[in-house]
């Protein structure tokens, strides 16, 4: 039902009207009348059926959760900025770890079919997760109704929805980049890297993102571990999937280099996901994510939550 809600505000026009009046409404009794605390506290308690502790965090979603109330800085605020992150990784890398930046903009209107190349690319807000258009054939899409998509998306404020500080302050534009592809033209497996304290802990391997999405978790030294950590029932039969047994990841050519690149970019913050890309021998840096799963991911079995919360010292306690 999400889902269809979320497409039918995005996608039609009668859609965005209807649900626009409730959405006011709703958002205005979230972010006038519930505090960031009040609202972080009544959803920790829906999703894990205990109350949130933020005077003594123990697990790593309690210590996520102080982190968001308690810890911000500008540097998180650029780093969530999927355009500024970009000076970031430059700084830190190199440029070579850059994805080809095609063209951005702060204006929808502006994005029209000249300005998009002949090769594939993927059109993306930098104040926002999700929301992502993949564009193979550009005269194939209608780009009249992704200027009005993108116009609705540019208006958000992401930090209305996730309580994340570091969204709160950027200034929307419209990202289009180069798609990356692997060798077999197809959209390349996604490494996110959990670094504590400026180390690599766990990797997680996301399969398949935009179809039958499934999940691994690994070590540094590529051992599959015996847990899930997110959001990610099978489709199917409703069931996690602690392995993704009919497809083992092999280790990846690149991954000295990937952990190389994550541990250069993590010191400055006590935990961050660093998201990368390999094709061929070359590494690409996606998004730095400093809250997982908005520390609402659920870990299957739940003993490791503590675990990974003993990994992660907050500051000032």
């Amino acid at each position: 039902m999400k889902d269809f809600l979320k497409n039918l505000y995005y996608n039609t026009t009668i859609g965005y009207y209807i649900i626009s009046i409730p959405k006011f409404f709703y958002d205005f009794y979230r972010n006038r009348l519930i505090s960031d605390k009040a609202d972080i506290k009544i959803k920790f308690k829906k999703t894990f059926g205990y109350k949130l502790n933020l005077e003594n965090p123990q697990t790593f979603n309690e210590k996520i959760q102080w982190l968001k109330l308690n810890y911000r800085t500008d540097l998180h605020t650029l780093c969530a900025d999927k355009l500024a992150v970009r000076d970031y990784v430059k700084e830190k890398v190199g440029e070579k770890y850059l994805v080809p930046l095609v063209y951005f903009t702060d204006k929808s209107e502006e994005l029209t079919l000249d300005k998009l190349p002949e090769y594939p690319v993927i059109i993306k807000t930098n104040h926002a997760s999700g929301g992502v258009v993949i564009v193979k054939d550009k005269q194939a899409i209608d780009i009249k109704k992704e200027q009005k998509i993108l116009k609705r998306r540019l208006k958000q404020n992401y930090y209305t929805y996730s309580r994340e500080w570091q969204y709160k302050n950027i200034k929307p534009k419209i990202l289009v980049e180069k798609l990356l592809l692997d060798e077999h033209g197809n959209i390349p497996l996604d490494y996110k890297f959990h670094c504590f304290h400026g180390k690599v802990e766990v990797i997680q391997m996301d399969i398949d993102r935009f179809t039958n999405y499934r999940r691994n978790m690994y070590d540094k030294h590529w051992n599959l571990l015996p847990f899930l950590w997110g959001r990610c029932e099978h489709s199917k039969t409703g069931k996690i999937d602690i392995v993704n047994a009919d497809r083992i990841i092999p280790k990846p050519k690149t991954l000295e280099e990937m952990i190389m690149v994550a541990e250069k970019l993590s010191p400055p913050f006590p935990y961050v996901r660093i998201d990368l890309y390999t094709i061929g021998t070359q590494v690409y840096a996606g998004e730095i994510t400093f809250h997982n799963e908005n520390g609402f991911g659920v870990f299957y079995p739940p003993e490791f939550d503590r675990m990974f919360g003993e990994k992660l010292n907050l500051p000032g306690i």
